[in-house]
């Protein structure tokens, strides 16, 4: 089957230049990326097109060569037994990661430096604690399982006494570099897997990895005002690090657990209050708790109606940066008696008898409102032909 042209492959035109043609190459070189389309043999080949195709065009004589003369150019010593393609059927993530370095400015694998020790991975930990926990703050141990760096070798995996030695294949480069034609093609190692050592005598306690898995104890402070959702990072306290690497962080979700008195917002508080009708007719005193252990004294105003909040100024939640504390609002619920006793009922009756206008409002403005409506219905029906 006849080449596609390289031009074509990159859909750009013969007079493209320099930046246009690395252009149209990034975009479909992460399109087509293995990491973007894990186990798609289809993209894995338009990866490898694409890459040839650069290769290729990025080339000023490789590029003039091929105008003049087509695929014709390249044909002879190019391919070996392979077919004809330049860069035979290795991974493309090590086929074309001089490439990438060179368009996206480091290898495929991120950028990093092969020389450098890897870094560990982050953990997580969730921790739930109490409303009052939230409000004091909390100091307390945890304990975590992760990978922490062998001490019996101090992380190189290597027998004590002994030392990695460096792989007799990439000469301690981590990378093999192969010449094809124009080509020069560097690889992951392959007897190393790019760490550029081999460990001879492996530690007997991590077995050659460096790391050994143990519970940890670690000190935590929770800070004051901590709301649902928050995360703390704890630095260097995540897996250790492959080869003596840096160690990942340690990230503590917290969630806060709901209250049997007290509903939060940010550093408000409220606090639903039941009232007897008694006390909401004629006005009193009663006596709440706070989320700080204390007690106080809320006055209820004669008259009061279910759904009044009361203020008091300072009884919520800390501010986690500080400047005080929010406010504790008491949400009133009137709560209207039940089993009466035939003296109790007698005594709401003659209430009710002496009852005069104006001495509940809301029930005697709806009533006005409803004998509106019944008399505009009537008036209307009225009108009607009959």
């Amino acid at each position: 089957m006849s080449k596609r042209d390289y031009y074509e492959i990159l859909g750009v035109n013969k007079d493209v230049d320099t930046k246009a043609l690395k252009s149209a190459y990034r975009k479909l070189a992460l399109k087509y990326h293995p990491d973007q389309n894990p186990g798609d043999a289809e993209a894995e080949a338009q990866f490898k097109e694409v890459g040839e195709a650069y290769a290729m065009l990025s080339d000023e004589e490789k590029r003039a060569a091929y105008d003049r003369y087509g695929h014709s150019a390249f044909e002879n010593g190019m391919g070996g037994g392979g077919g004809g393609h330049p860069f035979g059927g290795g991974d493309p993530s090590d086929i074309f990661e001089n490439i990438f370095s060179q368009v996206f400015g480091g290898g495929m694998g991120g950028g990093r430096s092969r020389d450098a020790p890897g870094r560990g991975n982050d953990l997580r930990y969730d921790m739930t604690i109490s409303m009052e926990e939230a409000f004091a703050g909390k100091e307390t141990e945890i304990s975590v399982p992760s990978s922490v760096t062998c001490q019996t070798c101090s992380g190189s995996g290597a027998e004590p006494g002994t030392q990695p030695e460096n792989c007799g294949q990439c000469g301690g480069a981590g990378r093999v570099r192969a010449q094809q034609g124009f080509f020069t093609m560097e690889r992951t190692c392959g007897r190393c897997g790019g760490r550029g050592q081999i460990i001879v005598h492996p530690c007997h306690k991590c077995h050659g990895a460096g790391k050994v898995r143990e519970n940890r104890k670690l000190s935590v402070k929770i800070p004051a005002g901590v709301e649902s959702g928050m995360r703390i990072r704890l630095s260097g306290e995540g897996e250790a690090g492959p080869r003596g690497g840096p160690s990942g962080d340690l990230y503590i979700f917290v969630d806060v657990r709901g209250h049997d008195l007290f509903e939060r917002d940010s550093q408000n508080l409220y606090c639903h209050t039941p009232v007897m009708m008694t006390t909401a007719a004629l006005g009193g005193e009663i006596e709440i708790p706070t989320i700080d252990g204390t007690r106080a004294r809320v006055t209820i105003p004669p008259g009061a109606q279910t759904g009044r909040k009361l203020r008091l100024r300072g009884k919520g939640m800390p501010s986690l940066r500080g400047g005080g504390r929010g406010d504790l609002y008491i949400e009133v619920f009137v709560e209207t008696p039940r089993k009466l006793t035939t003296r109790q009922k007698e005594l709401l009756r003659e209430f009710c008898a002496e009852s005069q206008a104006g001495c509940n409002p809301e029930s005697e403005s709806f009533l006005g409102r409803v004998k509106r409506f019944w008399d505009d219905l009537t008036e209307s029906d009225e009108a009607r032909p009959h």
